[in-house]
């Protein structure tokens, strides 16, 4: 005997039952005064969390966030005892990879409001998801700085007599968001989050692009990693190479409301709007130039071998690291 089950798509799904052939809905009119919306709701909150993992998107960032800014932490709070640019450097760019080995297979590892929105830009992703995405960033930016903050806590109240500063030789707002160089006008400082994330996207598009040399599979993560350090090795001295705008403004948000002040969003010449609207360009330029320059000239492939990879085609675009 089979039990009938009314998924509201207009079929029927049939599970085996030995009681007897019993008729069951989600959406009864007459025995169940159940209203028609509680159907509607509970499919889409069935979809919402099968098909936009936002969670991941959160995890991702908030652990890259800790372990990246920790470096920071680590380095300013010891004076340079515990490290310094090296680390600072290889640190931010072994949590990016850790994050997206973590979460890759499961949300696409997007931690980049900035990469997420070049992958929608460019038709990699689906624009829908772009406001979850780009939600979980920030959200997991912010519990990230949270977290690094409760970590540090007797550190950065004893680093400075229990005074939290945003400029000067004991600032430590620059442990959870970048700050421009004294020297640095708001001009240069746009172009330097422009050409950073440029770069980033320009190589990003092609470690991801399967028509390209590629990378071999599992090792996307890592190539990112060496991205990352080379661009913060050699752009990293104006502002600190931010590059992503969750990274940068959620924890800028967060020192406002655990005792820096607002006044972290007016230093450097109200420089915190840089690394948001830098990086949208920045990404927007890099695959742009990658797609007019590089992957229009791929040529044409076999229609058999190109229908055989277009699965795996989609996956890799959408940052879909498939270990």
């Amino acid at each position: 005997m089979s039990r009938h089950l009314d998924t509201g798509y207009g079929g029927h799904e049939g599970v085996d039952s030995a009681g007897g052939r019993e008729e069951v809905s989600w959406m009864v009119h007459e025995t169940c005064q159940t209203p028609q919306y509680f159907h509607i709701c509970s499919t889409f909150l069935h979809d919402f969390m099968t098909k936009l993992p936002t969670l991941p998107k959160s995890l991702s960032l908030g652990r890259s966030q800790v372990l990246g800014c920790g470096s920071v932490a680590q380095a300013i709070l010891s004076r340079g005892l515990f490290g310094g640019i090296i680390t600072i450097n290889v640190g931010f760019a072994m949590a990016v990879v850790m994050a997206i080995y973590v979460t890759g297979g499961v949300s696409g590892g997007h931690i980049n409001p900035a990469v997420s929105f070049a992958m929608c830009l460019f038709g990699r992703m689906k624009w829908y998801k772009f406001p979850f995405y780009v939600g979980a960033q920030f959200l997991g930016a912010f519990a990230g700085a949270a977290t690094l903050f409760g970590i540090y806590y007797d550190g950065l109240m004893s680093f400075a007599g229990g005074k939290l500063l945003i400029v000067g030789e004991n600032a430590t707002a620059h442990i959870f968001a970048t700050y421009p160089a004294p020297y640095l006008s708001l001009t240069n400082a746009f172009a330097d989050q422009v050409v950073a994330t440029m770069f980033l996207l320009m190589i990003v598009f092609a470690i991801f692009d399967s028509r390209n040399l590629g990378v071999p599979r599992g090792l996307e993560p890592v190539v990112i990693g060496l991205l990352i350090i080379v661009i913060s090795s050699s752009l990293g001295l104006n502002s600190g190479c931010a590059m992503n705008p969750a990274r940068d403004l959620s924890p800028r948000l967060f020192t406002a409301l655990a005792g820096w002040g607002f006044e972290v969003f007016t230093a450097g010449n109200n420089f915190w709007w840089i690394p948001v609207v830098g990086p949208l360009v920045g990404a927007v330029i890099g695959g742009l130039i990658y797609v007019l320059v590089i992957e229009i000239h791929h040529p044409d492939l076999d229609p058999d071998f190109e229908t055989e990879q277009s699965e795996d085609k989609t996956d890799k675009y959408e940052l879909s690291v498939i270990m």
